[in-house]
């Protein structure tokens, strides 16, 4: 009797303190959610891409002219007005099959905009709604990248607030020297991603601060990526976030050695219905 009386003590002490690690104890996200829901902002820049039908997005803001390189987002970047353009108040951005440039051996053709030169941002909030297609090998992305002068990539950083390489998922990632080359991915984590209907109007937005990386999904937070004070992680290039970055936007297409790869004789499309960017006030 007194084995049975000890038990029922003993368990009731656990459930107690279970109680109470309910009542006290959050996860980092809530914690960050409770803390982000009394911040107060105020826009310094957007885009609600409201011209005419058929507009290049404002030159004020936008750049179309981007390099083609060897990456596999922009292996076929070109400037064409089919590529990146305005349409019932909404960005399109394309990758189609070449029938634009007849001198230009690339097997599709790929657009994309950036705000480098003309506005960049340090901390903050950006929230960017679009909707993409459903196809193997499609790989569309918004992102930010250090604002020149910066370190060459990836020691400068990169922020990646929204990229899908097909059907189902939504990725969130930042890129640094310390998860790159030092392979340091889970200390903190540095990528997040869910399932989402690419092909339904969502928002995705970055809390930018001084500490810390909050990525959110239609105001919801998705992933958090913390600065680390260790002595390592300052020699090491863990947290370069703390400069300007500009705002890039792309439809590319991925390849068969990574992802599945695209249709060559298809079109690919995502639309942006707005592009907002505020700062705490």
């Amino acid at each position: 009797m007194k084995r049975k009386k000890t038990l029922l003590l003993y368990s009731a002490c656990l459930l107690l303190i279970a109680f109470v690690s309910l009542l006290f104890v959050k996860s980092d996200s809530s914690t960050i959610c409770a803390q982000t829901q009394n911040d107060k902002y105020v826009m310094i820049f957007n885009d609600e891409f409201n011209q005419p039908n058929g507009s290049a997005p404002d030159a004020k803001k936008w750049s179309t002219k981007l390099p083609r390189a060897k990456a596999i987002w922009n292996r076929w970047i070109a400037d064409s007005p089919k590529l990146v353009y305005v349409k019932n108040g909404q960005l399109v951005c394309r990758a189609m099959p070449n029938t634009i440039f007849p001198n230009d051996t690339a097997a599709m053709l790929t657009g994309a905009l950036e705000t480098k030169g003309k506005f960049a941002f340090k901390y903050g909030k950006i929230e960017v709604r679009l909707k993409t297609n459903l196809k193997d090998g499609n790989f569309p992305a918004v992102w930010l990248m250090p604002e020149p002068p910066a370190k060459v990539h990836p020691y400068g950083g990169e922020i990646d607030i929204f990229e899908s390489y097909g059907k189902s998922d939504a990725y969130h990632t930042a890129h640094t020297h310390w998860t790159v080359n030092l392979k340091k991915k889970k200390t903190p984590q540095h990528q997040f991603h869910e399932k989402v209907k690419l092909n339904k109007w969502h928002v995705y937005g970055l809390i930018w601060e001084k500490d810390r990386l909050v990525w959110t999904l239609d105001g919801k937070i998705v992933g958090v990526y913390t600065k680390l004070e260790t002595q390592e992680a300052k020699d090491n290039g863990q947290w370069p976030f703390d400069h300007p970055f500009f705002i890039r936007m792309n439809q590319s297409l991925g390849n068969e050695t990574w992802k599945r790869g695209p249709s060559l004789d298809d079109v690919y499309e995502t639309k942006i219905d707005w592009v907002r960017v505020y700062k705490k006030i």
